[in-house]
């Protein structure tokens, strides 16, 4: 009873499969899995309203974004410090390569001077750490009291604080207009305006180019998966048909193979024959479609005629052929003689036609 009240249609047995695959994906359930264990499915469903895609439960996960807001908020903090010690270092190491090279004013010097004499004072400091238990003594036997009377007055401190932040602004910049020069090649011939602008959505093209090569790293995992699907159902298939090709070769066919190959031969010669059947058929509709009955009614009376007329030819050639014969039999005279008549007969036809022309001419 309960397997008929949880059975989904397919749509629905496919975006259940995903919410699944999505939330628990160890599990990696097929179709087939969820329709033989429906409690099993049930249970499943139940639990994904309670845990996130990564499988922590609502609390728990809510309890994790807490804390890595707050290691965000300490990473950022110490980033900020860390960035500001290694650029007041740097500051440091140009005031000594440039103290070699060039000529630097007295309130270059003094600036760099008291910077230098503050920040060792304070990394000293650190070092002593505070000496809660009395009976360890100090290192060096030092004290942050003897320390603090090697600071630099209030007055250079001011002075030399509010220059830093120029300075330290400054080399900011330097350094974001070399990131963005990096980044993109084709800014550094523009002007510092321009680059500023540019600066100011870096972040973001950066942060849009970090999504997506995380999204392209997502989409590679998941190809990597598909990938060893197939390969697992490559090597199965591959498997089936070294099986069937091992068979193939225990068991001889040659006996099949005669037998097929004479069942070809019938069939080809059935089929021929049906081909001739059919270009006989194809040329008795051909003719059919050019004669009609009438037509060939007429044709059978016109060969009638002239087979009639062909009869008498044969005849009257055979007849001619007699008379023929029978002058031969005179021989030559017979030839005089025709010769003879052909003369009479031309003269006979010219003074017939002079007659006419003379007569002509009278009337």
């Amino acid at each position: 009873m309960a397997s008929r009240d949880f059975c989904l249609p397919g749509e629905g047995m496919v975006v259940l499969q995903q919410v699944f695959s999505r939330q628990f994906p160890p599990c990696n359930l097929s179709e087939e899995d969820l329709l033989q264990n429906p409690h099993f499915s049930k249970l499943l469903l139940s639990l994904s309203q309670h845990v996130d895609e990564s499988g922590l439960s609502l609390t728990l996960a809510k309890q994790q974004a807490q804390a890595w807001n707050e290691v965000r908020l300490h990473k950022t903090a110490w980033l900020r410090s860390e960035i500001l010690q290694r650029v007041i270092q740097e500051l440091l190491v140009d005031y000594y390569v440039k103290a070699q090279d060039t000529n630097l004013t007295s309130e270059d010097k003094k600036f760099y001077e008291t910077l230098e004499q503050r920040l060792l004072v304070t990394e000293l400091t650190q070092l002593l750490g505070p000496s809660q238990e009395k009976e360890i003594p100090p290192l060096l036997g030092l004290e942050k009291a003897d320390l603090l009377e090697l600071m630099p007055s209030s007055e250079d401190f001011v002075w030399m604080r509010a220059r830093l932040q120029l300075e330290v602004e400054e080399q900011l910049k330097k350094k974001c207009f070399t990131l963005l020069c990096y980044h993109n090649p084709n800014s550094d011939s523009d002007g510092e305006t321009l680059k500023t602008a540019k600066v100011w959505k870096l972040a973001e093209v950066l942060a849009g180019e970090k999504q997506q090569c995380l999204d392209a790293k997502g989409q590679q995992m998941e190809q990597l998966v598909l990938l060893e699907k197939k390969r697992a159902a490559y090597a199965q298939v591959l498997f089936r048909c070294l099986t069937l090709l091992q068979r193939l070769l225990r068991e001889p066919r040659l006996k099949t193979k005669s037998e097929l190959d004479r069942i070809n031969a019938q069939y080809l010669e059935i089929k021929c024959s049906a081909m001739i059947l059919k270009m006989r058929m194809e040329e008795l509709k051909i003719l059919s479609d050019t004669y009609s009955a009438e037509k060939v009614e007429v044709h059978r009376v016109i060969r009638d005629r002239l087979e009639g007329a062909i009869r008498l030819q044969k005849q009257d050639l055979e007849k001619s052929r007699q008379v023929l014969n029978t002058y031969e039999v005179l021989g030559e005279e017979f030839d005089q003689l025709v010769k003879e008549y052909t003369q009479l007969k031309q003269a006979t036809e010219n003074k017939r036609w002079v007659l006419q022309e003379f007569t002509k001419t009278h009337h």
